[in-house]
């Protein structure tokens, strides 16, 4: 549900302010905001179920098959020119010549993104919110953040950085822009439809699944999947 028009960035890091300074009972250690959490959660939840679904079912109807691979193209070439400047923040050198070698063929040969001819060339998933953690900072507390979903203090504060460096925050034309933005959302939106009914069959308390999971895949992405191993010592100690 990642429908980010121009001024939300902006009112997500208000929103996280707020709740720093609203602290109530904490119930999970990464969690100290749950209740106002559950709260945006279940708004996020009626506006899905009332808008974005429905959106994203209608999506899935008339749009045919080769149509979603090049909008699914075409956002995750513009995706890669930010994976390509997290890469060099980073010092991923040779990740940031692959990835921007993909912008470049995916741009030209590919027309605008539109045909994945790269498709040999690993696409990487990085972003400033990685960017922050590969440097050491924390990630701070987990945060629901209205119709983006979940989130954390530093991967709402990397989504603001992101925004700013986009393609599409920096397209003047204001209807194009904001036709992307809606494009991308209902098109994620639509591509999660199957997986929710799995979801909702396996699991008792869906707030508390999608928490835990992004926490763990947020950590996965900053070590690229080679977790720091537990300081059994510090226990015993």
């Amino acid at each position: 549900m990642k429908i980010i028009f121009s001024t939300l960035p902006r009112a997500t890091l208000l929103i996280a302010s707020l709740l720093l300074t609203g602290c109530a009972g904490t119930r999970n250690t990464s969690d100290p905001f749950e209740p106002i959490n559950r709260s945006i959660y279940r708004f996020n939840d009626s506006v899905d179920q009332a808008v974005i679904k429905p959106a994203a079912r209608g999506y899935n109807n008339v749009m045919p098959a080769v149509g979603k691979i090049m909008v699914n193209n075409f956002i995750s070439n513009l995706d890669d020119v930010l994976v390509t400047a997290n890469d060099l923040l980073q010092f991923k050198f040779s990740q940031a010549a692959s990835d921007g070698a993909r912008v470049l063929f995916n741009s030209t040969f590919g027309v605008f993104g539109l045909i994945d001819v790269a498709h040999r060339l690993e696409k990487h998933n990085e972003d400033f919110g990685q960017t922050l953690g590969y440097w050491g900072l924390d990630s701070g507390p987990y945060l629901v953040l209205p119709i983006l979903g979940p989130s954390t203090l530093r991967d709402a504060s990397g989504l603001y950085v992101d925004s700013l460096a986009s393609v599409p925050s920096n397209t003047h034309h204001i209807p194009t822009r904001n036709q992307y933005y809606a494009l991308n959302g209902i098109h994620t939106r639509a591509m999660l439809l199957d997986k929710e009914e799995v979801l909702d069959e396996a699991v008792l308390d869906r707030y508390e699944f999608i928490r835990d999971s992004y926490i763990l895949r947020r950590k996965n992405l900053v070590y690229d999947g080679n977790l720091p191993r537990a300081r059994y010592d510090e226990w015993e100690e």
